[in-house]
């Protein structure tokens, strides 16, 4: 009998990095606080994930102190509308 060789190789699957993190989220306003560890611009489709939270969706807005920006810098806390709930510590990232 052929001897059965098990070394195949299994192709690692990258988990994708997170590019941002939920630290506020505004029920009554529906806004989350998001602190961005890369720049990003209105327009670009993300995806929350967290214990209770896995939507996407494309960022409609988002302000800096108040004030209507295009793009958050890396580092800086964006607030960002969003249409479901999400909660302090979901991760942010960029949607498939």
């Amino acid at each position: 009998p052929r001897k059965i060789s098990k070394t195949r190789k299994t192709v690692g699957i990258k988990k994708p990095k997170p590019i941002g993190i939920v630290t506020h989220f505004y029920g009554n306003i529906g806004v989350a606080i998001v602190k961005f560890r890369m720049t990003v611009k209105v327009g670009t489709a993300i995806k929350f994930m967290g214990a209770t939270t896995d939507f996407a969706e494309t960022i409609q807005s988002m302000q800096f102190n108040h004030e209507a920006v295009k793009s958050a810098k890396k580092g800086q806390q964006i607030g960002i509308k969003v249409k479901k709930r999400v909660r302090e510590g979901d991760s942010v990232f960029l949607a498939e």
